[in-house]
Order: structure tokens, then sequence, then C-alpha cells
């Protein structure tokens, strides 16, 4: 119930669109390991950062030779009252330049807020190679899709639930985006401001007096290469002999499956799985047809009843064997 509290609190940030959740320098440490080579000659952009607090800019600065990077930049949002005559300096939106080496940091005030959608942003954005930051919630999908118009390389935090975004889910079915490694509850929770209430005992405060709301609802979304990502579900069940087990749907010619580990091994036809199918999602092994909807355009439904959200897969490895009904 507790876990159902955090994830709420995610969805109504998205709806108010504060979306002031700061990653913990623990979970980008645990994700970007599987990444080594990824970023050797690369320019980082964390465009949603104010370096003097974000972890994704300390983690990038830290490790900077060690991932072989050419240079780092980070900017910062910061909102602008119309009402004011003049903006302190130290109360606007900037830029950073990070190049390695001992000579003080550039740092640079934008003219606007620093919005990620901003002109100067852009200019930041076209001389990148790889984003990657805690995009606002409210706005990730319109995030994501202005780093693949630009042809940028990202990884990125989001709500588990993007992934029924038509423009991301479209991105996954053609295999130009996909899901980290880390998932829910490999994702161990996101520092909010202290005016945030407590949500029960899944918020705490860590040795540093920061407050740290835990979820089970996000995910990483990346195109940089994954080795993990060609790797094979492991399948283990039969159809053959177990058929009650696996309900055809009233609207389309497959089967509903209700876990990724019931994908039967022997099935060549249409297959509805759980959106978390697309953590374990292996290109080569699985293609994927479409999202949802049935052969009448309306969501799938078996005996009547709607499961949540499901993709629609076939087995490529089977696709040659004709199935017999």
């Amino acid at each position: 119930m507790v876990r159902q509290a955090t994830n709420k609190l995610l969805q109504n940030a998205k709806k108010s669109k504060k979306d002031e959740f700061y990653t913990q320098l623990c979970d980008i440490e645990r994700e970007l390991q599987y990444y080594p080579n990824s970023f050797v000659n690369k320019v980082v952009y964390c465009n949603c950062d104010d370096p003097d607090v974000s972890n994704f800019f300390r983690f990038f600065r830290d490790n900077f030779h060690k991932l072989g990077l050419s240079k780092l930049i980070a900017s910062c949002f910061r909102e602008i009252d119309n009402n004011s005559v003049q903006i302190q300096n130290d109360k606007r939106a900037f830029y950073c330049v990070y190049n390695g080496t001992d000579e003080p940091m550039f740092v640079a005030p934008f003219r606007g807020n620093g919005d990620f959608r901003s002109e100067e942003c852009m200019e930041l954005l076209q001389q990148s190679d790889i984003v990657v930051t805690n995009p606002p919630f409210s706005l990730f999908r319109e995030f994501v899709s202005q780093i693949v118009k630009h042809n940028k390389q990202f990884l990125v935090i989001g709500n588990v639930n993007a992934i029924t975004y038509k423009e991301i889910f479209d991105l996954i079915q053609n295999n130009k985006a996909w899901l980290g490694v880390n998932l829910g509850r490999g994702i161990s929770g996101f520092i909010v401001p202290e005016d945030y209430k407590q949500y029960g005992s899944e918020v705490h405060v860590n040795e540093a007096g920061q407050t740290i709301i835990a979820t089970n609802g996000c995910l990483w979304l990346t195109n940089l290469e994954l080795n993990k990502r060609h790797e094979d579900i492991n399948l283990t069940k039969l159809y053959l002999g177990n058929e009650s087990k696996y309900p055809m749907y009233d609207n389309c010619d497959g089967i509903n499956i209700n876990k990724t580990q019931d994908i039967p091994k022997d099935y060549c036809g249409l297959m509805g799985v759980p959106i978390t199918f697309l953590h374990k999602y292996n290109p080569e092994q699985f293609e994927i047809v479409r999202f949802r909807k049935g052969d009448d355009g309306r969501d799938l439904r078996v005996n009547g009843k709607c499961p949540y959200f499901r993709i629609l897969i076939r087995n490529r490895r089977l696709q040659h064997i004709k199935r017999v009904v």
C-alpha cells in the first residue's frame, strides 16, 4: 500500500508539473556500469542539471578520465519572475563546461530560463553527443522526442508508464530505444525538496539530511548499446498440453500471458505479454507486433475483460513453423 502511495505521488507530480525528483548517485553508478565504452571521446550534456547539486554532473566530472570523455556540459532551469526589474546573477539559469583539466570550469548565465527547449539549450544540445539526465516527468515524451529528432544518444530516467506513450513505444518497437538494466526497485529512490510531505515508510532521511522517496515505478530508457539486451529470455514453459493456462483473446488470434516467465517456448503465434516484458526483450528473439489493440482496433479482451496494457509479440525463432489450431 505504501509503495502504491509513492507511485501515486509520481503520477500527481506529472499532472501538477512538480518535477523536483533528483537522482541519487548510487542509482547513477549502478546503471552506468553497463555502458563502459559508450562515452569515449564523447561530449556529454546533462541538460536538466544544476552542477552545484546534480549527481549526474558529479558522476561524470569525477569519472571524466576513466570514461574517456571529451567534454561535459550541464545546464539548469531557473523560473523567471517577469515582475522583477533585474535578475541577480546568482538566481539566473546558467550552464557550465568542464574539460577535465585543472583550469577553472567555464560558467556562463543564460539570457533566458534554461529550459531544455530554449534556443540557448538547443545550441548546447547541438554540441553534444550523449544526453544523460533525469528530465521532468511531465515533459518526458517531449524531451525524448527532441533528442531523437536531433539524432543524439541518450540515457534518461522516466516513469515506467512512459512505455505506454505512443511516441516512446514506437521507438522501442522500431529498435531505436530500449530499456536500461535497472527498473522498479532497481532504482532505489529520489531526493526531494524539504517541503515535500512525508509519505510513510518508503520515505526516509539519509546521512546527508536529504529526504529520499522510494518508488517502484521508474526505468532507464536509452539508445546506448547494451549487451544485456541481446541475451535470450530463458523459456521453460510449454503451450502444448497446457492450453487452458493460455486463454485466447476475444478480438485477436493470440493468447494472453500474465508473466514474462510464462511465455511458452513452443508457441509460434501472437502472444500478449505485460509491458514489463520489455525489460528482458531481445529483438533477435522476439518481434513486437503492436501495442494493446486487437484486430477490431479496441483493447485486447479475454472473456470480455481487458488485461492491463498488453504488448503483442511473436517468437522470431519459431516463425517458420506453421501453427496448428
